[in-house]
């Protein structure tokens, strides 16, 4: 795992909030990971967890508390070099949650995804503008014609598509897609994350995907870390996350994903609840522990010991 590229690297990033006078909020609390270029490296947790936060943390729209994030090696956070900072706006970029309110209502279609052509200056007159937009609506399945139209006139999953094509425009290396799917029907969701996989393919694209559906995260991921409460609470391949899930909280987590056969969602199946005053942190306090190789907990040893032991 060691020889991969890292593309990008998160180190002990903090993402604090103040809350009235006194108050905090630690919405991302000194996390850590690598993401390894050609990856997805899936982000999950319940609403309120940090996740979203920390990929806003990651593209720059909040200055964070304390850490450092890298991109191929160099510092981007804090004060970097002009050149940084321009391979960083042209190479990372995002896929929101909502595609309405992230697509200026009162832009065509044609000039919200030839934006970032025109900041990096990647056309040369109008005719190539347009050309190099026709070409992108067609990768996301969209025609010439929706160049001209505005965003009010399109479906939910018309817009998300949108979006895709407007961070795919500038050909960038790391894509944070942002829940990209919660916000739309159940029979769209699957479209867009296989759009998704088919552009990560052809592009040797890198993602950060965010979302609280497991069973998605899971299709579409190599490795999943698991957050709650700022934290990240676990983190390995997507296989071993579903086959030995460790963590209290994963397993919770795991326990509420519905089940496609009533008779066995009514009778057999029981949900794993995790007890906030479970563990006594005075004494023994948690830490960054590799259980497998590549296989991450947050937790004491004890901790570790009394859950592998649920395995054997």
């Amino acid at each position: 795992m060691s020889e991969r590229e890292v593309l990008v690297e998160v180190k002990n990033l903090k993402q604090y909030f103040k809350l009235g006078r006194n108050g905090v909020v630690k919405a991302v609390d000194d996390i850590s990971f690598k993401i390894y270029k050609g990856e997805t490296f899936g982000l999950v947790g319940e609403s309120g967890s940090g996740k979203s936060t920390t990929g806003r943390t990651m593209i720059k729209l909040y200055n964070p508390t304390g850490g450092e994030i890298f991109m191929e090696g160099d510092k981007i956070n804090g004060r970097v070099p002009r050149k940084v900072v321009q391979n960083v706006n042209r190479n990372m970029q995002m896929i929101f949650q909502d595609p309405m309110a992230c697509l200026n209502p009162r832009m065509k279609i044609e000039d919200i995804i030839a934006e970032g052509l025109d900041i990096h200056k990647l056309v040369k007159n109008k005719a190539e503008r347009r050309e190099k937009v026709v070409q992108m609506l067609e990768t996301v399945g969209l025609n010439e014609q929706h160049a001209d139209r505005y965003p009010h006139e399109f479906s939910g999953g018309q817009r998300q598509r949108v979006g895709i094509a407007r961070a795919m425009a500038v050909q960038p290396k790391f894509i944070i897609a942002d829940e990209p799917i919660s916000a739309l029907d159940v029979s769209i969701q699957a479209q867009v994350v296989n759009l998704m996989n088919d552009l990560k393919k052809k592009n040797d694209l890198t993602y950060l995907f965010i979302a609280h559906d497991l069973s998605m995260v899971k299709y579409i991921s190599d490795r999943i870390a698991v957050m709650y409460k700022g934290k990240i609470m676990e983190l390995t391949t997507s296989k071993q996350l579903f086959d030995k899930p460790l963590h209290p909280y994963t397993r919770s987590l795991l326990s509420a994903i519905p089940l496609p056969d009533p008779i066995n969602e009514r009778t057999r199946r029981r949900h794993a609840y995790r007890p906030e005053k479970e563990h006594n942190y005075s004494n023994d306090k948690p830490q960054w522990l590799e259980v497998d190789p590549g296989h991450f907990i947050y937790a004491t040893e004890n901790e570790v010991e009394k859950w592998e032991a649920l395995y054997r």
